[in-house]
Order: C-alpha cells, then structure tokens, then sequence
C-alpha cells in the first residue's frame, strides 16, 4: 500500500519513522511522498532526507498512478473536501480526525506492548532474585492467607512442585495445620503484617517432608494496594543449625558443671553409705531373721545398696573419660549388646528385632563406650514398653552425610513433646527407681564421637531414638552382617 501524506508535520514525521520501524503481517504500508507548504515542517524535512518525494502543491498526488492512499493531516475540512473532490476513484483518503483516532489507538497499542515487556523483563528480575540470589525461603501471600508464588528452595524443602503450593493455605503447606498460627509463641506474621501495616519478626518451627523440625527465622513485608494490605512478602531463614549448636553448647556446659558437681557428692556421700551398710549388716548378724528389728535392717541395708546405685551412676556420668577408638563393627556391636539385653526383655515378654543392613562400613569407636550408649537405650525401651510388644535395632549407611545410623525403636507409651525436650538433662527421669543419668551419658558418649543423637516419640505411638556415627575416613567398604531378625 503506498501512501501518499498532506501535511509534513510531527505527527507526520511520527508516521513515516513507525512505518519504517514497525513489521506489519498483512499488509506492506510505505509512505511515497510527502506534501506541506512549510519546507521546514518536520515530517517534510525527513520525507527529503529519506528519498521520499516531496512537494508544496497537494494537486501533485491527483496526477501519479501509485498512490493508493492519501492522509491529509492538516486538520484542516477544506483541505481534505478538495482532496475527496479531486482525488482518483480507486484511492481512499483519510480525514486528520480519523487519522487521529488510529494513531491513539496505536499509540495505545504501542505502549501496552511496551507494558507487557517490561513487565516480562520485571517477572524475569523477579525470578532471578528469589530463586537464584536470594538463598533464605520466599513466600508470597494473600491477605486471606493463600499462597501466590514461592521460591524453588522452598519448594524443594517441602517437597512440592509450584502447582501443588500454590493457592493453598500458607499455614497447611508449612505447618501441617487447618487454621493459621495463633498464640504468644507462634504468632502468625501476616495477621501482624496486615494489623500494623509494616514489617514483623519472629521465629517458628516448620516440618519438612519427612516430618523434621526445621527452626525459621521469618520476617514479612505487607504488599500495599491504595493504603490496603493485599498481602505479603515473607522471607524465612533456616536457623535450625544454629538453634541445635546452641543447645549442644548448653548441654555440654550443662554436663560439665554436673559432672563436677557430681564427682565431689558421690565421693562425699560414699564413705558415710559404706559405713551405714557394714553397720546395718553387722548388727543383722547378731539378730534372728524373724526378728522385727532385722527386717527394719534390711530396709536400711535395701535403700542403702540403692543410693551407692545412685552414686555409681554419678561417678559413671563423672569420669565419662576420653574413648579409646578403634575401628570396629557396629553390626558386630549391636549383636553382643542385644544378647546381652535379651533374657531382660524375655522377663517382660518382649521380642527384640534386628535388622542388619547390608554394606555398613567399619567405625572408629570406643567398642565399650558404644556398648554402654547401646544398652541405656535398649534398657529404657524394655522398661517403656508393655508385655507382648516389640523392639527394633536397625543399621544404615547414609553415603550422603558419610554416617552410620542406628535405629532403636519401641511401641511402648511414647513420650510428650516437652519430655523429649528434656529427657537428655541429667538427673531428668519419668521413672520411680530411674536416676535421670542413662540418657544424659549416652548423649555425652555419642557427642564425644563427633556423632549425633535424636529422639522421635507421641503417646501411645512409642519412641525411636536415631545414632549417627562417622565412618572412618577413606573407608566406605562393607562389612559382613550379621544374620538379621534375632530375637
């Protein structure tokens, strides 16, 4: 289509440059001359430069064969009336007010595609800064609590894909909850967010897919539309690390005071329960046993023999000295403390399982020190668990962290979350006749071979306490196993 221009003004020089610019899938539009009475007009100057035919006489266009339209953009109804007048048959014209309206509604068109770039180019910028430059998780909320967007590593800790998280509840994906967090202690962010209308901070416990506690700092950031909270930006640090180097450092600070404080009452308190037990024993020899006098002896003697019990387990739990390590066979381990555990649980009824996994390289241990962790908790889960039930000893190798773990699990009572908390403090016992001890030196073994010890329990549901020990290093070779399923 060639199109010839009445009026070399802005908007002409405006057209010529979008027609040279633009790419049209229709139809081929090119401007072939341009006409004004003004030579400096700005469109008639380009229409020069550009090779374009120009003239100062309209009158010119009416004489050429290929002109198949003519815009007249002078805004003047004369100009065009003479053009329509004048004008071939087979040409079409455009009036200055028609022309008007489609430069808007190219303008317009223009600008929104525009938009739409830069709004691809910000979604760009959007995604490569949460999900490549910002390490920490990000959600994005709405006020009714729905979940819009949320980062790949987010995802991939909750084990979801973008579709399955979004326009789920924010508290159902992270806290496996039916209603939003409440309370002093896990008060919800974007319900503070929306009230004070600025930023807020605070720290929760989530579950990862497998269940595990994960601690998070979060802070959120209200999303504004005309002075309202539409919703939220929120960000949430993984200080889970952070919060167990704190709490080991406690407990061993907590441990180290103990046992010195233990060593010098169990020293003290010795002597005078070795004096008090001769005693009572020497005067039962002088006494016939139906003599009331000897059954008071005996209760002497009884709870006597029971505290210097109590003072071994300080002395125990206060010399915890340094392991002598030597690579050893945790399949072979575990097998010599079940069958040393094995007529106790017998008494009650219980069957213990092991389950020897195959390929479990050699550890560096104290063989004794191991022992001693393995039959506390084989002890404690005889005692938690009722006739009939059952106890599990498993073994892995996790080649992703390089550890050795071992399972013992029960189906006995279980425990509450605030005993688990506090069941690895010394002198902490549910027990009647318990010292509180086993477990605080249990922690204090594993700990002192570079290992980790954790506990997953709910009433009725039972416990199972996990041991992870290192390998040796440079040795991922298996070892023999032992024949699985003992009882």
């Amino acid at each position: 289509m060639n199109i010839a221009v009445v009026g070399g003004g802005i908007r002409c020089r405006e057209l010529i440059k979008i027609i040279k610019t633009h790419t049209f899938k229709k139809i081929s539009p090119q401007i072939i001359g341009v006409s004004d009475i003004n030579i400096a007009a700005p469109g008639f100057v380009l229409a020069r430069e550009s090779g374009l035919f120009v003239t100062q006489n309209y009158n010119d266009f009416f004489e050429r064969d290929d002109i198949d339209l003519i815009i007249e953009l002078t805004g003047n109804m004369d100009v065009y009336n003479d053009i329509i007048k004048k004008k071939k048959r087979r040409v079409r014209a455009i009036a200055s007010g028609t022309a008007k309206l489609f430069w808007e509604i190219s303008r317009i068109s223009y600008m929104q595609k525009e938009t739409t770039e830069e709004l691809q180019e910000t979604k760009k910028l959007y995604k490569t800064a949460v999900n490549e430059l910002i390490q920490e998780d990000v959600m994005v909320i709405s006020s009714d609590y729905r979940v819009v967007d949320a980062n790949d590593t987010l995802l991939q800790k909750l084990g979801l894909s973008r579709d399955e998280a979004i326009g789920r509840f924010c508290y159902e994906i992270t806290h496996h909850k039916d209603q939003p967090c409440s309370g002093e202690n896990h008060a919800c962010p974007l319900f503070q967010a929306i009230k004070t209308k600025g930023p807020f901070q605070t720290t929760h416990i989530h579950f990862d897919k497998n269940g595990n506690k994960i601690y998070y700092s979060i802070s959120i950031y209200p999303i504004f539309n005309n002075d309202i909270v539409t919703g939220a930006i929120e960000i949430s640090r993984d200080i889970t690390k952070d919060i167990n180097l704190q709490k080991a450092m406690m407990q061993q600070e907590k441990l180290a005071s103990v046992g010195r404080l233990s060593a010098g009452v169990a020293h003290e308190i010795n002597n005078p329960l070795t004096t008090i037990l001769t005693t009572a024993m020497l005067i039962q020899e002088d006494l016939a046993p139906d003599d009331p006098i000897y059954q008071e002896l005996s209760t002497v003697t009884d709870e006597t023999l029971r505290c210097r019990k109590i003072v071994t387990s300080l002395l125990n739990f206060a010399r915890q000295s340094s392991p002598t390590k030597k690579e050893n066979s945790i399949n072979a381990i575990i097998a010599e403390t079940v069958l040393l555990t094995q007529k106790q649980a017998a008494f009650k009824d219980l069957a213990i399982e092991v389950h020897y996994s195959e390929g479990v390289p050699q550890v560096n241990v104290d063989k004794g020190q191991i022992h001693q962790a393995l039959i506390n908790l084989i002890i404690n889960a005889i005692e938690a668990t009722e006739p009939g039930g059952k106890i599990s000893v498993t073994t892995h190798f996790s080649s992703m962290n390089g550890m050795v773990e071992i399972m013992v699990a029960d189906n006995g009572k279980g425990m509450t979350e605030e005993t688990i908390d506090k069941i690895f403090d010394p002198f902490f016992t549910d027990k009647k006749s318990g010292t509180g001890l086993g477990l605080a030196i249990t922690h204090g073994i594993i700990e002192q071979h570079d290992g980790t010890i954790d506990v997953k329990s709910a009433p009725r549901e039972g416990s199972t306490f996990t041991i992870r020990l290192p390998i040796t290093k440079g040795d991922t070779h298996a070892v023999d196993s032992p024949h699985s399923n003992h009882r």
